[in-house]
């Protein structure tokens, strides 16, 4: 008895596996099919190529802005 449990058991997780394996690479064609036809009837606008912006000329901090790093790199390592 027992052992017809195990290999009904054994046959059930076979066949579920069939089907979910099944429906899983029904789903992976189908999903690919849907996504060429969308882009066969609305194919995608290329987008302009953004150029990167050029830094202004004027890199270097003030000196209050320095002094005030500095004050807080000081307060910082004073802990």
């Amino acid at each position: 008895m027992q052992s017809a449990l195990i290999e009904q058991g054994f046959s059930l997780m076979l066949y579920g596996m069939g089907v979910v394996f099944t429906f899983l690479t029904l789903l992976i064609f189908a999903t690919t099919g849907m996504s060429k036809a969308v882009l066969r009837w609305f194919p995608q606008a290329e987008e302009p190529v953004k150029q990167a912006r050029k830094k202004s000329g004027n890199a270097a901090a003030s000196p209050l802005t320095l002094k005030i790093i500095q004050a807080a790199i000081e307060q910082h390592r004073s802990r």
